[in-house]
């Protein structure tokens, strides 16, 4: 599986995502098409996966600043900045990630269990459940825009960090 990885992320930033298939995957990663077809239903399936196994296998972030936004944006970054190197890899992930495929459904889910927890763990127990839920979708929303051009990914983390300070100087914190 890390071989056909590596070989999806080079034949991306070779021919594109239009140009990627599992079957060209499996001949540059020297392994037969019905193996990878084995683990990967399809190209997003693939990329989905490279990405979730990107995401899962980095460090928790430490948060050692007082101040929420910036231990939001240290998560936040973080994640975006697993993909900011590879263009072409980020954009495919956007598109992957939207894709209707059931196998890309399981990923998106845990993807996204795993960056709520991050930011959950950020923010810390007494946060509003709401305000994870906007910075979820300012993420969402930020990598979108990436993914269409409108930005690079290596602004995604300025525009960010920005953004969250917007939103948590506007929403509060629970006491619990």
């Amino acid at each position: 599986m890390d071989r056909l990885g590596r070989a999806a992320v080079d034949l991306l930033s070779r021919d594109g995502f239009a140009g990627l298939t599992v079957r060209r995957v499996a001949a540059e990663a020297g392994v037969g098409a019905a193996t990878a077809y084995t683990y990967f239903s399809s190209k997003e399936h693939l990329v989905a996966e490279v990405f979730w196994r990107r995401l899962a296998g980095s460090p928790e972030v430490a948060h050692e600043s007082g101040d929420p936004a910036a231990r939001v944006t240290e998560v936040l970054g973080h994640i975006s900045l697993l993909v900011a190197d590879e263009p072409e890899f980020a954009g495919a992930v956007t598109t992957a990630l939207l894709g209707r495929d059931p196998d890309v459904e399981v990923l998106r889910q845990r993807i996204g269990h795993d960056i709520r927890e991050r930011l959950s763990d950020a923010l810390g127990p007494a946060v509003d459940p709401d305000v994870i839920d906007a910075l979820e979708m300012l993420y969402s929303g930020a990598l979108v825009r990436a993914g269409m051009g409108y930005t690079s990914y290596q602004e995604i983390a300025q525009k960010l960090e920005k953004s969250a300070r917007l939103m948590l100087g506007c929403l509060s914190v629970r006491a619990e």
